[in-house]
Order: structure tokens, then sequence, then C-alpha cells
């Protein structure tokens, strides 16, 4: 008998969410679409069937003429082994199996193929994580969940090696952005389709009294000179490619033909028994 996965996120509720975003809101799916640019500027080598895995395709047109862009969705619109690159972008955050979606990814390369990566990482909203946090806590009583759990760049990082990909890097991009108040970065959440869509969310108007706490802790906390409220967005880009017996390999200990000390042009010395 096989074990369900656990349902983090409601995806019905992510879809519909996701429908009411606005174009001019989407300036973190603008940055990723850069950073993808730049990596792979730096990458020799021309992909002729690349695809890329993102939730808002009009981001991504035009990047790679000849890609095809399709949805984030459990079970990815992937042909096996037909891809020579994968971009899976601004989707793996709200993904409720990320190590299945990588895997899926994989199985989609050829050999030595690549995989490139763009997603929120861990430290991303964490003010307001803290505040809402704090303020519910002293007005209910408890706690319900309101800002999604997101992968710090090591657990990442491990996520490709789990999905069977080599030579994995891992590195993050931070920006912080500025709001006059809750309610705006609240309305910007909302505009980006990024509001909560966690399967155990609240399902019951929170009391305004939690929103008013939470601004004041906010504020005491993380209000930047300026009066504004600083909001912290993590972007982790990842590349893994799929094993290949043309990528370097690491020697096999005791393998090497040289000393150190030779290596280093220094004299051996022996450590003292």
């Amino acid at each position: 008998m096989t074990q369900e996965m656990p349902r983090i996120f409601d995806r019905e509720t992510l879809i519909a969410r996701r429908a009411r975003r606005k174009r001019e809101a989407l300036f973190l799916h603008d940055l990723a679409r850069d950073e993808v640019e730049d990596r792979l500027q730096f990458v020799k080598r021309s992909f002729t069937n690349p695809v890329i895995v993102a939730p808002f395709a009009e981001v991504w047109e035009g990047l790679l003429p000849s890609a095809k862009i399709t949805g984030d969705q459990d079970l990815l619109d992937l042909e096996e082994g037909a891809h020579d690159l994968v971009v899976h972008a601004m989707g793996l955050h709200w993904a409720n199996d990320p190590v299945g979606q990588l895997i899926q990814c994989r199985r989609a390369l050829r050999e030595d193929g690549l995989l490139l990566v763009v997603t929120l990482g861990g430290q991303t909203l964490h003010e307001l994580r803290a505040s809402l946090a704090e303020a519910e806590t002293y007005v209910s009583g408890g706690l319900s969940p309101r800002v999604a759990p997101m992968g710090e760049i090591r657990d990442l990082g491990a996520l490709l090696q789990r999905a069977g990909f080599a030579l994995p890097v891992a590195d993050l991009v931070p920006m912080t952005a500025q709001y006059r108040d809750l309610k705006h970065l609240m309305h910007e959440l909302r505009d980006m389709g990024e509001t909560n869509a966690m399967a155990d969310r609240l399902r019951r108007p929170t009391p305004r009294a939690v929103f008013e706490l939470a601004e004041h802790i906010y504020r005491q906390n993380f209000e930047t000179e300026n009066g504004r409220l600083a909001a912290t967005f993590e972007l982790v880009c990842l590349t893994g490619w799929t094993p290949s017996e043309s990528q370097p390999q690491p020697l096999r200990p005791g393998s090497a033909k040289m000393r150190l000390a030779e290596a280093l042009k220094v004299p051996e010395t022996k450590l003292p028994e």
C-alpha cells in the first residue's frame, strides 16, 4: 500500500488566486526571468529543445524562441527524454511534492541536459511571518498557517541530488521591497497571486485586531528610516545536469598520482608518532 503525499497546498485555491493576478505586480517573475537569461549566457551550449515550467506564461514568452511553455501543475506536461533544457520558474515553492517535480524534470531531460530552477527561498517574507505569528498568538491564543513554508538554500540544493541530478549548484538573490503599510503589502501579494493557499489555512475571517497588532509589531522591528515596512524576497537559483559519462567525475580515494607536498612545492613534514 503506497503512502499518500501530504497535501500542503490547496491547488484549486492557488489557481483561483493566480487568475486574479495583475501583470504589473509580477516583478519577482521578471527578476527570475532576468536571472535565467543571465545564467544561460554563461552556458556554452545551444539548446534546441527547451521547455519552461512556469505559472504565468506571459512572463516567459520570447525568452527562448523555440521553447515550449507549460504550467507547474502536480503532474507536469513533459515528454520523457524530449528536452535538453528545463527551466522550472517560480513554482517550486507551491509544490506539494518538490522532489517529485524535480524528478519529472529529470525524466524529461536527455543525457547531459540542464535543469535551471528559480524559486522563492526561506527568508522570503520572514518579517510578515514573524509579525503575524506574534500578533495572532497574543489576540487569539493560537497560530494558523498564514505564510507558506519555503526551503532554505542548503535544503533546496540537496533536493537536486535526491532527484538524481549531477553537478548541483545553488545560489541566492536577495532583495528588499518597501511598503506604505501592512495593507499595501497584502494587496501586492494578492496582485502577485501569492496569497495564502495552504490546505490548513484558517477558513473564517481573521479578527481586525490581529492585523492591527501585526502592523504595530512589524513597525517596531522592521520599519525603514523613511517610515515604510521592509519586506524581504529571496530568489534561490538551482542548476543541475542529468548524469553523463562526459561530465567531470571525482577521483577515487587513493588514486592521486602526486603527493600534496610535491604539488605545493613545499618540504614534506612527518607528523610526530
